[in-house]
C-alpha cells in the first residue's frame, strides 16, 4: 500500500497549530518572567534581595536577571555572571566526589571513617562510617556550633589536618546513625577523604571530576588572596543599612562551603543531574534518597505543596550561609524547573522567595512580600525614642498586619543594632518586647539574656539563660554562657 502524506491544506493546519502553540507557551512563559521580575524588585526596593536570580521550566531558562550591587562602594551592579561565595551548596558537589569514587571501588559508603584517615581518632572514628558523614549522622560536633568560633577561630587560616586535629575530632554527641544534626565537621572530613584517596587537592579533583565535564568555567574554590573577576563583596544587612561582612578565612569552610559560583554555572549543574555524565543511575539514586530529616547527600529531598490546596511535589535544594551571603538552589525535577537565589547581604528570606516564584511557575496565588518592620522601627528609635518605635509596633501590627513582617528575627535583628550602639537599655526593651510577642521562642529570651549580662543584671540574665535552655535544650551557646555566669562572683 502507498503511504498517504497529508495534502497542502492539512500541512497548512498541522503547520499553524503547532505555530500556535509555540506563541501560546512563549506568552506564558514571558507572563511568569515578568511576575518574577516584579516579586523580585519589589524584595530588593525592601533590601530583602540584593543578588542575582535564575529560573528555569522544563530544562530551559525563563528568566535570569542581576538586583543591586555586586560592589556597593564602587556601584558596580550584580549581573547574571556576577560570582558569589556559595556556602553550603558546596557540600552537594563533594558529595558528588564521593560517590563517583564509590564508583570507581575506592571508597565504600559502609567505609568507617579510619579507613580513609587512618590518624583520625580511633575511639570514635573506628564507629563512624562514609554514610553518617554524608547525611549528617555521625555524632561529631560541628565546628561551626563552637560558642567562640566566629569571635576567636574563624579568621586564621589551618591546614586540612591541623584543622581536624583541633576542631573536627570532638567526643561523640550521639551514637553514630542514632541522630540527624547538621555538622559542618562530617563535610569538611569528606573533603579530607576526598584528598587522601585521589592523592590531589580538594579543588583539582572538583576542578577535573565536575566543573571541567559540565562546563563550569566561573566556579571553583574562593581563596580570599586570589584576583578573581566579577567576584561579589560580602554585606551583612541592619536595620540602617549596609556593613561590609567580617573577614572569614576561607581555609575552613573548605568542603563543607568554600566554593564560588554564578547562576548561568549552577544551571548548567543542575542540568548534568538529568544525565549520567558523572554518575550512574543507581548512585545517583543514593545521591537523592532521604533519611532522617529528609537529608540525603548533601540535598533535601521531600514533597511539598505548592500553594494552600496544591498537590505536593518533589522538591530537591539546599542552602548556603556564610559571611555576606545567603544562597539557594532549588530543583523541581517532576518539571525539570530551577530557582537559583545568590545573595550578597547575608541572611534573608530565599526560602519564601523560592516558594512565591514557585507558585509563578505553576499558576498558584502567591502574596507581594511585606516590608521589614526592624527598618521602620529603628528610624523611629534613632529620630525619636525607642518608647516611641515600640508604640509604633504595637499600632503597626493592629492596623497593618500584612503591611509588614513581625516575625520574631524583627525585633531580635533591631535590639543587637541597639546593643552595637551601645543603648543597652534601649535594646533591653526591645528584646522585653520579643519575649512578649513571641513566649516560646528560645532565641528571644537568650538575646534578653545577652542584654542583661552586658547591663550587669547577672541574675535576670541567669533566668533568662535557663528559660531559653528550658525551651531549647541543645542551646550550646546558652549553656557556655550559663556556666561562666554562675561561676562569677
Amino acid at each position: 500500500m502507498r503511504k498517504q502524506f497529508p495534502g497542502p491544506r492539512i500541512l497548512s493546519l498541522l503547520l499553524a497549530v503547532a505555530w500556535l502553540l509555540a506563541a501560546q507557551t512563549h506568552a506564558l512563559a514571558q507572563d511568569k518572567a515578568a511576575k518574577i521580575d516584579e516579586l523580585m524588585k519589589l524584595y530588593n526596593n525592601y533590601q530583602q534581595f540584593n543578588g542575582a536570580v535564575l529560573v528555569a521550566e522544563n530544562g530551559k531558562v525563563i528568566f535570569k536577571k542581576g538586583y543591586g550591587m555586586a560592589n556597593m562602594e564602587w556601584n558596580i551592579p550584580v549581573e547574571t555572571d556576577t560570582k558569589f561565595r556559595l556556602g553550603s551548596i558546596t557540600k552537594q558537589f563533594t558529595s558528588m566526589l564521593i560517590l563517583q569514587l564509590v564508583q570507581e571501588g575506592k571508597i565504600k559508603l559502609e567505609g568507617k571513617l579510619t579507613d580513609y584517615l587512618p590518624d583520625y581518632r580511633k575511639d570514635t572514628g573506628d564507629r563512624i562510617t562514609v554514610h553518617q558523614l554524608l547525611n549528617h549522622t555521625s555524632g561529631i560536633p560541628s565546628y561551626t556550633g563552637l560558642p567562640n568560633f566566629f569571635q576567636e577561630i574563624s579568621r586564621n587560616p589551618y591546614s586540612v589536618s591541623d584543622f581536624i586535629k583541633k576542631y573536627a575530632s570532638g567526643d561523640l554527641e550521639f551514637e553514630p546513625g542514632a541522630k540527624w544534626n547538621y555538622n559542618n565537621s562530617g563535610y569538611f572530613l569528606l573533603g579530607a577523604i576526598v584528598e587522601r584517596v585521589s592523592g590531589k587537592p580538594y579543588e583539582q579533583v572538583l576542578k577535573e571530576r565536575i566543573f571541567d565535564p559540565v562546563g563550569m568555567k566561573n566556579t571553583g574554590y574562593d581563596h580570599y588572596d586570589t584576583i578573581l573577576a566579577k567576584r561579589a563583596a560580602g554585606y551583612e544587612k541592619r536595620p540602617g543599612g549596609f556593613i561590609n561582612a567580617p573577614y572569614l578565612d576561607m581555609s575552613l569552610p573548605y568542603a563543607a562551603g568554600s566554593l564560588y559560583s554564578t547562576v548561568e554555572d549552577l544551571y548548567l549543574w543542575d542540568q548534568a543531574l538529568y544525565t549520567d555524565k558523572l554518575l550512574s543511575p543507581e548512585l545517583k539514586e543514593s545521591l537523592f534518597k532521604p533519611g532522617l530529616m529528609n537529608y540525603a547527600y548533601g540535598w533535601v529531598v521531600r514533597k511539598a505543596p505548592l500553594g494552600a490546596q496544591g498537590e505536593p511535589v518533589a522538591i530537591i535544594e539546599h542552602g548556603g550561609g556564610i559571611n555576606g551571603f545567603n544562597t539557594l538552589l532549588m530543583r523541581l525535577p517532576e518539571s525539570k524547573s530551577l530557582i537559583v537565589l545568590l545573595n550578597n547581604t547575608g541572611g534573608t528570606k530565599l526560602g519564601e522567595m523560592s516558594q512565591k516564584i514557585s507558585a509563578i511557575l505553576f499558576g498558584k496565588p502567591y502574596k507581594l512580600p511585606p516590608r521589614d518592620i526592624a527598618d521602620t522601627l529603628y528610624n523611629t528609635a534613632v529620630e525619636k525614642d525607642v518608647q516611641a518605635a515600640i508604640k509604633q509596633y504595637r499600632e503597626l501590627k493592629a492596623t497593618q498586619k500584612d503591611a509588614y513582617d513581625f516575625s520574631e528575627p524583627q525585633l531580635n535583628t533591631l535590639g543587637y543594632r541597639l546593643m552595637q550602639m551601645k543603648r543597652v537599655k534601649d535594646a533591653l526593651e526591645i528584646f522585653k518586647l520579643n519575649v512578649e510577642m513571641f513566649p516560646q521562642g528560645f532565641n528571644a529570651y537568650d538575646s534578653l539574656a545577652e542584654a542583661y549580662t552586658e547591663n550587669g543584671d547577672k541574675n535576670l540574665a541567669i533566668q533568662n539563660y535557663k528559660k531559653s535552655l528550658e525551651l531549647n535544650p541543645r542551646n550550646t551557646g546558652a549553656v557556655e554562657k550559663l556556666k561562666k555566669l554562675e561561676a562569677a562572683p
